[in-house]
């Protein structure tokens, strides 16, 4: 109780200190909007702070350190506060411990990006993530007292008149496309990273990136976080704009993968995975297209494996009208195993996906699954949205389990020949206070299908999410 105490007056005092940070920021004197914080923070960009002009935010000055006369040397520092609640009744349909008061999750980060040149740049960033009031503990992903999230030196070379060659090396965080395949995690506490080196090609139709790399590991203590050597993820992805597409983008990807320690419902054995995939996403006038198509191919103990999956995500804005709705639906599909005696394979996997893949419950994941997700936007306020969506899911093989976003068996076939898995009904409403504060609420409830009532505990989920994020 004393651990969960604290967790509650970190979050309060927390919450004082962002409601004061508006009245700090009264007096905007740039001449044009600061640009948003992305989700690599890295790739952020506060050169144009050289112009004292377009100065006026209280956190300008950490943004833009200039260590030399010229102010060809400088640095810029940055960094995140997120309080989060969140209250779970019958996690995993009943299979986990109940939460006696919900999990209170805090995650600090602070980071700084020098700039020694312009051909030279080392960017490191450290996190620590608390967690209290799990029932059984923390798990890996809600709690790392203290570690190093990334550190990498970049070395950039020009290449033509505005191409660029960046050879990177260290820890980085590495997110591809929509987060399908490769993502930072965002959603749990702690986020993901990975060791290794990149090679980033820049021109101005096309990015085209070459990476070899090995996850880090997810502990608990204090720089304890050393590579996981069970596990492997290399390949070459490339994003461009073709005149035939205009205004979409195209993606075009291989990613290769290895794991000493893979699980199925087939069995548990060393997997070697390819991927091969093609993404087109653009957003022409009020409509919105995201279609992402991947084939993979590989071993599996002593089997081979053939795998796929398919995902649209489309929608429609009406911009003129009140409350700017956006109506859309998200219809995704992935292969799974056919026969869990043969030898061969033929589950879909995700790899390094999203945390919250289909929802902030963060249950079910996308393998031998399909589904269809509705969905309705409205936005009330210029800062302001909230969003209703239901999910269907269905296993796509009955000879198959249901996995989590993370890979792990949720629930074995069982005998079972039932589809339909469940549905999910959520409603998200986010308010941006202002540029640097965003508060989250989120509530879910999960009805349970014919296959989970057929296999175990079945019991309907009701999720709470409460997230205050604070970022400079």
């Amino acid at each position: 109780m004393r651990g969960m105490t604290g967790a509650v007056l970190w979050s309060l005092v927390t919450v004082v200190v962002l409601i004061r940070v508006p009245s700090l920021m009264a007096q905007e004197v740039r001449e044009a909007e600061p640009p948003a914080y992305r989700k690599l923070r890295y790739e952020e960009e506060y050169t144009y702070l050289r112009d004292p002009r377009q100065r006026g935010d209280v956190f300008d000055p950490l943004k833009y350190i200039p260590l030399a006369p010229n102010g060809a040397i400088y640095l810029s520092l940055g960094g995140e506060i997120r309080a989060r609640y969140e209250y779970t009744h019958n996690p995993a349909w009943g299979q986990d411990a109940q939460d006696d008061y919900g999990v209170f999750l805090q995650r600090y980060s602070l980071h700084g990006d020098l700039h020694l040149t312009s051909s030279v740049r080392i960017f490191a960033q450290l996190l620590s993530a608390l967690a209290d009031g799990r029932a059984g503990g923390a798990s890996p992903v809600d709690k790392d007292t203290l570690d190093l999230q990334q550190a990498f030196l970049d070395l950039r070379l020009p290449v033509g008149g505005k191409g660029a060659l960046t050879l990177r090396a260290g820890r980085q965080e590495m997110a591809f496309g929509s987060g399908r395949l490769v993502d930072v995690r965002e959603g749990p506490n702690v986020r993901r990273t990975f060791d290794g080196g990149r090679v980033l090609l820049q021109t101005p139709a096309w990015r085209v990136e070459g990476f070899v790399t090995r996850p880090a590991e997810d502990e608990r203590g204090v720089f304890d976080d050393g590579s996981d050597t069970t596990q492997a993820l290399w390949g070459v992805y490339s994003v461009g704009t073709l005149p035939i597409l205009a205004p979409g983008s195209l993606d075009l990807y291989y990613l290769g993968f290895q794991d000493d320690q893979a699980v199925y419902d087939q069995g548990t054995g060393a997997e070697s995975r390819h991927s091969l995939g093609v993404r087109l996403w653009g957003q022409p006038g009020a409509w919105d297209y995201n279609g992402e198509f991947v084939y993979q191919w590989g071993e599996f103990g002593a089997g081979e494996i053939q795998a796929w999956t398919v995902a649209v995500v489309t929608g429609y804005t009406w911009t003129t009208v009140p409350l700017r709705p956006r109506v859309g639906v998200s219809t995704n599909i992935a292969s799974g195993d056919r026969d869990p005696t043969a030898r061969d394979l033929q589950t879909f996997n995700p790899l390094f996906p999203r945390g919250s893949y289909f929802s902030e419950t963060a249950l079910l994941g996308p393998r031998n699954f399909f589904n269809i997700q509705p969905s309705l936007t409205l936005t009330p306020l210029a800062d302001v949205s909230v969003t209703v969506d239901v999910n269907w899911f269905w296993r796509l093989q009955t000879a198959d389990g249901v996995y989590s976003p993370s890979g792990q068996l949720l629930r074995p076939a069982g005998g079972s020949t039932a589809r339909f898995v469940g549905s999910n009904l959520a409603v998200k409403a986010e308010w941006h206070m202002q540029r640097h504060v965003t508060l989250t609420t989120i509530y879910e409830h999960f009805f349970p299908g014919a296959f989970l009532r057929e296999t175990g505990p079945h019991a309907a989920i009701d999720f709470i999410e409460l997230t205050l994020l604070f970022r400079f």
